[in-house]
């Protein structure tokens, strides 16, 4: 079995959150799961200095090469991916997903998406593979999804204006605690809320598990 994982940056503030990929990226190898990192090449929305969180208006950085550095390397171009040869594709948030895979941190229910991005999901749906999505990055396939008039069941924890969101982009949102995760069982979409919620690493963990575990059920 394989997945794909879907990288933004490297840091939470303009790129993918380093603790979501990284477990994500465990528990999927202690399910036994072959992955294949990817992103999208172009440069972030912006560079965020992450102890000051200030942005840096003259820095630039690009998405493959700063999502390089949490894969070590063992990345491609999204754009090379053919769907036939993953099983499950899975979204850690960090703000790279809202900022960068698409605009929902700053044009909110009336984002756009990355095309590449967006393709790769509409490919997965058509052939009914499961899609995880951690954090933030539920929004993204709320607007995706929303578009082609599919109506998915996600959560991002409990955030009522993300919710809002959600819900204007035609998504169901489920309320739902850090160590669990929403199975959207008809559409094969699996979603939990990592740092939404987590108070901890530990909790960030126990959600990365929620959702390789659901998503190992509809394979």
């Amino acid at each position: 079995m394989k997945a794909g994982v879907v990288l933004s940056g490297c840091g939470y503030m303009d790129g993918s959150e380093i603790h979501e990929a990284v477990f994500t990226l465990l528990h999927l190898d202690l399910a036994g799961v072959e992955v294949q990192c990817m992103s999208p090449e172009g440069n972030q929305l912006h560079v965020v200095n992450h102890i000051s969180n200030e942005i840096c208006k003259d820095a630039s950085r690009d998405m493959l090469l700063e999502s390089a550095r949490i894969a070590r390397g063992n990345i491609v171009n999204i754009s090379s991916i053919n769907v036939a040869d993953i099983d499950v594709l899975v979204f850690p948030g960090g703000f790279g997903a809202a900022k960068n895979l698409c605009t929902f941190a700053t044009d909110g229910a009336t984002c756009r998406v990355n095309k590449q991005v967006e393709e790769i999901i509409n490919k997965m749906l058509d052939a009914h593979k499961p899609i995880g999505a951690l954090c933030i990055a539920p929004a993204l396939l709320a607007r995706v999804t929303g578009k082609t008039g599919l109506q998915i069941k996600v959560t991002i924890g409990n955030d009522r204006e993300v919710a809002e969101a959600i819900h204007a982009m035609g998504a169901l949102h489920v309320d739902c605690p850090v160590s669990e995760a929403i199975i959207d069982e008809t559409h094969k979409i699996v979603t939990s809320p990592a740092y939404m919620l987590a108070q901890s690493i530990k909790d960030v963990s126990e959600s990365a598990h929620a959702l390789v575990k659901g998503l190992m059920t509809l394979v």
